[in-house]
Order: structure tokens, then sequence, then C-alpha cells
């Protein structure tokens, strides 16, 4: 059974021409991320997921704000339930564990993934930011890392942080409890492009879209694999599969229609994923 947009509480969704427009929908809030929020982004990848010709998924926030965090509601519960917990259970963990399990989702998923941030980036929206295969921000945007500062820890984001920046970076904005403007963020590689004018920055992310849609979407899957598993392994050990791969692109579908395009000079019509 397909998941209803329409009832989505935390999220405005709509999609078009494989293009999945996800919007974080709590403006009130600074589009915290409360726990139905993240169940609702775990139901909505599933789904774009699912859908035949689904090829790109963009997030976004309401109300000139990408993420405040975590929902501080939501963590207070946990600390009460914590509190009234049986031996070996742990309420907290679950709730943290939760959203790593999310920012492990959108990591592994096999379609292009954009961030488009603006103003308040921080918590789960930086761990989003640093998850997404391309980051584009606003001039507003204004990126922390408080978890220290507030004595706890950037748990589930640490590992995404360092796989974008480098692990020295990561840990001095971690050490200090970081604060970047996007011009700092662009500088370390955090995101991508900055454009100070929201005119520019739809543009840019018509821009980037364009892009990936010429892209065959197979191909763009398989190579996000398998550069995510480059990430552990020498490059000597990864010879064999990689030539594994590279054969069946070449001999997919995909394949045959890439390159004979090519011949003819012409743009090829890629089939959905």
């Amino acid at each position: 059974m397909s998941l209803n947009l329409e009832a989505l509480q935390a999220l405005a969704v709509s999609h078009h021409a494989g293009v999945w427009t996800v919007t974080l929908n709590r403006p009130e809030a600074r589009n915290a991320m409360s726990l139905a929020m993240v169940t609702e982004l775990r139901l909505v990848l599933a789904e774009a997921e699912a859908t035949v010709g689904a090829r790109a998924l963009v997030l976004r926030g309401a109300g000139g704000h990408f993420c405040a965090g975590g929902d501080i509601k939501d963590m207070a519960l946990a600390r009460q339930q914590a509190a009234a917990a049986e031996p070996g259970d742990d309420p907290m963990a679950a709730i943290n564990a939760k959203f790593g399990e999310l920012c492990v989702a959108y990591a592994a998923t096999g379609l292009a993934t954009i961030a488009v941030v603006e103003g308040t980036v921080m918590g789960g929206g930086f761990g989003l930011a640093c998850v997404a295969d391309v980051c584009l921000a606003g001039g507003s945007a204004q990126f922390r890392l408080p978890e220290t500062s507030l004595g706890v820890v950037p748990a589930q984001i640490g590992p995404f942080l360092v796989e974008r920046i480098g692990y020295a970076e990561a840990k001095r904005l971690a050490v200090t409890g970081g604060r970047l403007d996007a011009r700092a963020a662009l500088a370390l590689r955090l995101v991508h492009e900055v454009h100070d004018e929201p005119a520019a920055l739809n543009a840019a992310l018509a821009r980037v879209l364009h892009d990936i849609l010429q892209c065959a979407p197979g191909a763009v899957a398989a190579t996000k694999a398998l550069l995510a598993k480059a990430r552990f392994h020498a490059p000597h050990t990864l010879v064999q599969e990689a030539a594994e791969v590279f054969s069946r692109a070449v001999l997919s579908d995909e394949g045959v229609e890439g390159t004979l395009a090519f011949v003819q000079k012409r743009k090829p019509k890629w089939a959905p994923p």
C-alpha cells in the first residue's frame, strides 16, 4: 500500500518527473526533528525508492530554516522514561539510534540526494547536510555543532561529519561547540555551493538536478555503492569487484543506450530504474 503523502504531519512532500522534494515542515520550531519527523523521513525515502522512475530526493526546510536539531520535548520525555525504565532498557539510546538509522538509510540510498540548507542547521540538520550527496547553502545558513557545549555528544552525526570534512576538522568543531557561517562551511567543503539570493539558490538546485537527470539511474546507484565501499578498502582489494561492476554496467541496457547515444551524438534515453 502506497504512503499517503497528504497525511504526513512533519513533512511536506511532492514529486514530479522523478524528483522528490521533501520539506521539513515544522517552521514554528525551526523544523526541529521530532520522532514523528524521523519516522516520516524513513517512510518517504522507502516510498521514493519503491516508486518507478524516482531519480533524486531534495531535502529542504520550511520558514527560512533547515533544522534546529532534535526536538527537546521528545528528549525530555525519553529522560522521564529512562528514569522509570527497567534494568537493561535505555529509551534515550533507542531514540538516538532511530536518528542514526535515518542517516544510514539516506546515506545508503541509490537515489541522488541534495540538501538545500538555509538559516539554522544544527544537530540532526547538520547530520542530514553531511549525508546528502550534494549540499547547497543559502547565504543565511548558520551551522552549529553545540552538543559538547550542552553536556552531550554528537553521537550519530559524528561519523558522517568525519566522512564529509575529515577527522581533524570534525574534532575541532566538536570540541569547540563549532559555529560556521555558509562561507566557512564552503571553505571546509561541508557544503558545495553558497548562493546569497533565494533565486540563485533555486537556480543552482535546478542546475544540479538537470545534471543528475542526464546520468543513468542504475549507474548512479552502482557508483554510490562502490564509492561508499572504497572508503574502507585499499584500492587493490577492490580491483576485481570494480571490474565486475563495470562489466555489468557496460553490458546493461543503460550501458548499451549510453554508448550508442554517444556514437550517434544524441542524448541518451534512460529507462526508469
